[in-house]
């Protein structure tokens, strides 16, 4: 097996992973767009039970306990 095809699935990965995020319209309005989908769609997973919530005190304890 040559580098090449090595690198391809990992080049693979790699789109997969930013094609999703790139923006289809980006203007400033479509990118606001994009952030209004992307919200309901957090907000409705938070919902349905499918996030685990944490609260913002353990997070910035966390944050400061491993900036140390």
């Amino acid at each position: 097996m040559t580098t090449t095809e090595l690198a391809q699935p990992a080049a693979l990965a790699r789109h997969e992973v930013r094609e999703p995020l790139r923006p289809h319209d980006p203007s400033p309005a479509g990118i606001a767009a994009a952030w209004a989908v992307e919200i309901r769609r957090r907000v409705a997973a938070f919902e349905r039970g499918n996030v685990k919530a944490y609260a913002a005190e353990d997070v910035f304890a966390e944050a400061h306990r491993l900036a140390r």
